[in-house]
């Protein structure tokens, strides 16, 4: 299925106009208008309707977050389900006195399967970037 790029000619395949948008929402380090959006894409030939309508479509999917401010909304992408769930195991563990025994704790809760596959990823090299 395709979606109207607002040129009458051209069309494009809805997945990949929401690929794309979402693409600049995850880069942008805050949320941003259809305006913003509009603007990042570069994409003379889409209208500015065509980018609202998809941020509309990817609101109601449950892809992004929509928050009123002033005369406009702006939008935020939802983190996916992993991210959310270590960025909670994150904050359980910053909040512990002793984070040694919090480790410890988890380590003795989790199933022998995790543990293997937190002991394999512990030890894999990492990129010096990754880390935040």
């Amino acid at each position: 299925m395709g979606m109207d790029t607002g040129q009458g000619g051209g069309r494009r395949e809805s997945g990949a106009l929401e690929s794309q948008v979402l693409g600049v929402l995850w880069a942008s380090d805050q949320a941003m208008t259809g305006a913003d959006v509009h603007t990042a894409l570069s994409a003379p030939e889409l209208s500015y309707k065509t980018i609202l309508t998809v941020l509309t479509r990817l609101q109601a999917k449950g892809r992004l977050t929509r928050e009123k401010s002033g005369r406009a909304f702006t939008y935020r992408p939802v983190p996916d389900g992993s991210a959310t769930a270590a960025e909670r195991m994150a904050k359980v563990l910053a909040r512990g006195a002793d984070r040694s025994a919090v480790l410890q704790g988890f380590l003795e809760a989790i199933d022998p399967a995790d543990e293997d596959l937190l002991r394999s990823l512990l030890s894999a090299p990492r990129d010096p970037g990754d880390r935040t």
